[in-house]
Order: C-alpha cells, then sequence, then structure tokens
C-alpha cells in the first residue's frame, strides 16, 4: 500500500523534481520547509538538492532519523533506505556547509544526528546501491581529514574555524579502516565536525588496536559497544579494559566467539572472572548483553548476579550452559524483563525443559523475541512447546531453525501461531522429512542444502497457507539455512574473507613446521 501523504507533500515532491529548478529557488525557501523537502528529495533520490539542501541548513540540528522516520506529512519511513546516493550527498553537502563563505543570514547548525540510519538486507532506492555502516564511517573519516586540511590551510574560507559542530555517529572499524579513523578521532579538536561516536563496532581487529581506538571515541558517550568475530577478546583482555576504562552510558554489549572459556580455570582465573562481572554491575545502564559461542558452563550466576539493572536482551546462544545456568536464569532479576531471548545450541528437551519453560513463563508478559535454533526440539515436544509459548502475547519473532521437526509437527506449530497477536517473523527449519532418512542434526554445512527442496517448496506453501487462513498474512516466514543477514557481515565479507584464509594458512604453516621439528 502507498504511504499516505500531505498535500505539503506532494507539493514538495514536485518542487525537488526539478533538481535544477528546486537547486536555483532554495534560496527564497521558508526556513522551516527544509526537512520538508530533504525527506521529499530522500524519497526520489535527487542527490544534487539533498547536498544543497544540507549546504545549506538554516537549522540547529539536523537528525536523520527524525527526517527521515514517518512524520505527520508523509508515513512512509525511509531511515532503513541507505541510499548511497543519498548518504553519499548528505555528507558532501555537510562538508560544503563548513566550506562556504559566510552567507547572509547566521549559521545555525549545532548537532547533526547520523544515528538513525538502520541497514536492511533490501534497498528500495531507485540506484540499489547501498552505503553501509562501514562505508558511512570511512566518508565521515575522509570528510574530517578533508576539512582539518582546509581550516589549518592558508585558503580557508572565512570562518571556517569557528564553526563547530557536533556529528553523533554509529562506528563500525576494521583493519582496513582504522588508521583513517584514528586519524580523524586523534584531530578531532581542531575539526569543525566534531565526531562523537554513540555506538562503536570493531572487527578484525587485534586487541591492543581496539583498545586503543575505543579510549579515542570518548567511552563516556557510548550507548553500543560491538566487538565481534575476528577481535580475539580473551577475559584477562577484558578486565584489562574495564579497569582502564569507564562505560557510564552503556546499554548494550556483544563480545566475540570465546571470550569466556570457564573449562580448567585456575583460581587466579576464578578472580578475574569475579573481577568482570562486578565491572559489568557498574555499568548501570547495562539492559542488553552478549556472549555467544563462549563456554559458560556454571558461572552464569557470577558473571550476571552483580548487575544492578535487569537485562532485557540476553544471547548465550551456544555457550554450554548446565542447569545451574538455567536455574540462575529462571530465578534471577532478569527473567521478568526479558524482551529478547537466544538459547540457541542447547539440548533444551532433554537438559532442563521444566527450568526453561519457567523461565519462559516468568518472561511471558515482556518477550518479543525468542530464538531457539538446534535446541534438539522434536516432534514429540511441540505441545509442550505450544503450552509455554501460549502467555506470550507480546511474541513478535521466533526463530527455530536446524531443530528436527516434521513437516506435519511444523503444521501443528504454525496454526498455534496464528494465536499469537503481535507475530510478525517466523524462522522455520527445513522440515526433517526433506532429508535423507538417517541425516543426523545439528546438521554440518556440508549436508546443509542436501534435501529435497521441491518437497520443502510444498511445505513451505502449506505453511504460508496455514497463516493466510488465519488472518496473518502479514507475517514473515522463512527459512534462511546459514543464518539471519547481517548488513555488518555482508558489508565486510571481503576483507573478513581475506582475514580467514590468510589466518588459516599461517596456522597450516606453523603445523607443517611442528611436524618437520618433531622429524627432526
Amino acid at each position: 500500500r502507498a504511504a499516505m501523504k500531505s498535500l505539503r507533500f506532494l507539493c514538495a515532491e514536485a518542487f525537488v523534481a526539478n533538481a535544477e529548478f528546486a537547486r536555483r529557488s532554495l534560496g527564497s525557501v521558508a526556513h522551516n520547509l527544509f526537512p520538508l523537502l530533504f525527506k521529499a528529495s530522500y524519497l526520489l533520490e535527487r542527490g544534487e538538492v539533498i547536498h544543497d539542501l544540507v549546504e545549506n541548513w538554516p537549522l540547529v540540528d539536523l537528525n536523520m532519523g527524525k527526517l527521515l522516520g514517518k512524520t505527520a506529512d508523509c508515513q512512509e519511513d525511509l531511515s532503513h533506505r541507505t541510499c548511497s546516493v543519498c548518504l553519499e550527498s548528505c555528507l558532501t553537502g555537510l562538508r560544503d556547509y563548513v566550506l562556504q563563505p559566510p552567507s547572509p543570514y547566521m549559521k545555525r547548525l549545532k548537532v547533526v544526528d547520523l544515528t538513525g540510519i538502520k541497514d536492511v538486507e533490501v534497498q528500495f532506492c531507485e540506484c540499489k546501491k547501498p552505503m553501509g555502516r562501514w562505508a558511512r564511517t570511512q566518508l565521515l573519516a575522509k570528510i574530517c581529514l578533508e576539512l582539518l586540511l582546509h581550516v589549518q590551510g592558508a585558503r580557508r574560507g572565512p570562518g571556517a574555524a569557528e564553526i563547530s559542530v557536533d556529528v553523533l555517529v554509529d562506528l563500525f572499524v576494521t583493519e582496513r579502516n582504522y588508521e583513517l579513523v584514528v586519524q580523524a578521532l586523534l584531530t578531532r579538536c581542531s575539526c569543525p565536525l566534531k565526531i562523537h561516536c554513540v555506538a562503536f563496532r570493531a572487527d578484525n581487529l587485534t586487541p591492543q588496536k581496539f583498545f586503543y581506538i575505543i579510549k579515542l571515541t570518548d567511552p563516556s558517550l557510548l550507548r553500543k559497544l560491538e566487538v565481534v568475530h575476528n577481535v580475539r577478546l580473551e577475559m584477562q583482555h577484558l578486565q584489562i579494559l574495564f579497569n582502564s576504562t569507564r562505560f557510564p552510558l552503556l546499554v548494550s554489549l556483544t563480545l566475540p566467539a570465546r571470550t569466556f572459556n570457564v573449562r580448567r580455570l585456575t583460581a587466579a582465573d576464578e578472580l578475574v572472572l569475579s573481577a568482570v562481572g562486578e565491572k559489568l554491575s557498574e555499568m548501570t545502564h547495562l539492559t542488553e548483553l552478549s556472549m555467544a559461542f563462549s563456554i559458560l558452563t556454571g558461572r552464569v550466576r557470577k558473571l550476571l548476579s552483580p548487575l544492578k539493572t535487569p537485562l532485557k536482551v540476553l544471547d548465550v546462544s551456544n555457550c554450554s550452559l548446565n542447569h545451574a545456568d538455567m536455574a540462575y536464569l529462571a530465578n534471577s532479576l532478569h527473567s521478568n524483563h526479558l524482551e529478547v531471548l537466544d538459547l540457541s545450541g542447547h539440548n533444551i528437551p532433554d537438559l532442563y525443559p521444566a527450568t526453561f519453560f519457567k523461565l519462559l513463563g516468568h518472561s511471558s508478559s515482556v518477550l518479543r523475541s525468542l530464538i531457539l535454533e538446534e535446541c534438539n526440539i522434536q516432534d514429540n515436544h511441540v505441545n509442550m512447546l505450544i503450552l509455554g509459548l501460549s502467555p506470550c502475547r507480546k511474541l513478535q519473532e521466533f526463530k527455530f531453525l536446524g531443530n528436527p521437526l516434521s513437516a506435519e509437527a511444523l503444521k501443528h506449530l504454525f496454526r498455534f501461531f496464528c494465536e499469537l497477536p503481535m507475530l510478525k517473523n517466523v524462522e522455520f527449519p527445513v522440515p526433517r522429512d526433506c532429508y535423507p532418512i538417517g541425516t543426523a542434526y545439528p546438521i554440518d554445512d556440508a549436508n546443509l542444502c542436501n534435501f529435497d527442496r521441491q518437497k520443502y517448496d510444498r511445505v513451505a506453501e502449506e505453511l504460508k497457507g496455514i497463516l493466510l487462513q488465519g488472518n496473518k498474512e502479514g507475517v514473515k516466514a522463512s527459512t534462511p539455512l546459514f543464518g539471519t543477514y547481517d548488513a555488518a557481515v555482508e558489508e565486510t565479507n571481503n576483507e573478513l574473507g581475506t582475514y580467514l584464509m590468510k589466518s588459516f594458512k599461517e596456522t597450516l604453516e606453523k603445523f607443517t613446521n611442528s611436524l618437520k621439528e618433531m622429524s627432526l
């Protein structure tokens, strides 16, 4: 359905449709119409007009989330359009706002907020070329350094050095853009555009480089920190980081795989683990924590019990939790507040069914997203699962890929899904009966695609038909075999792939050298 547009917005679209005319006429446009024209230009991908609007921005703030989100004049939310043409025009317009000579009016812009932009899988812009978070980080850093040269150079525009604009941004740093971003952060005080990092994602960095750049971002302002994949952060590194750096406003923390490994802990390691838990408790705003693919067996209480604020988001997927861990979660202060919960990779039906359903019962009034991938949920567990999910009336998302369920069991589940009033997204497994008899679960990558696709398509159509019959046509049901789309991984997969190949080569060389030494 087409989004509702006011007459004002339709007039704005007509105005910016002719880019040349619009650019010539901006000088006579009322200042309060700039936000309206910005959104209209963004919708029509009029890059030149966006550039000139930002270059001549007459207001105190420019908030991308508010400008592109739903407004009274246009109900369509454009904040998920990371259109390369539009975003590059916006950032270069900001550069030229600083560089242009003084105009008849006072330059008033003080704050630019770029944090409201959302990266999604499908782009609806005509150019089909997204500018992801990494690329936005790269371009903003380049522009800051370019402006610094102009300010310091003899040919700088009059008054350029006196301009100061705070730019709120989500930074994404890898080895490839590390040096550029470091330079931009080091010279921030001298640059007219002051980078203020609200969220930071690090991947493919050594711990030393990560420690250095995180301090440059001004951690006192950070609300979200993601340290992922190829940052080899271990428990001891975490203690060093938390001892040397405070994160008073941090709301969300994601740690890389294998940060914690509690197997064969020494007495000193136990002290480190306790110290990390105490440091987490000092983050009084922390409500989102992801520790996926660590080994936490029997230590969840030690890490989470010091927290003074209940968690709303918890990801402990593939963390080898035992019954004591699940019992702690079910009885902790967090259980009544969990809105997003990921327990993937645990054999829930066999290890701790009663405790899990107790946890589910406590969180049922607020739970929005539940992820139970590769949890060995079988046909004979479906009725119990339905019983546990029934009170979860606010559930919007349920992901249960990789479970050995038959087509009939899935149909039973989907009939129940029609009873959940707020459900929007379901990720379901390929039915067990689509795979060859004897296929072992969890299915390895080599056999993941070895199923009867025609049979799967028939079952998928039947499942979607059940949703339609239950007036749930708005529910998205899919089977992403290799996991949910991750915009950040997609954007940097070439760099990460190269890194993995390099790591594999180095490991192979070390192994070969060891064999040679043994044979001598």
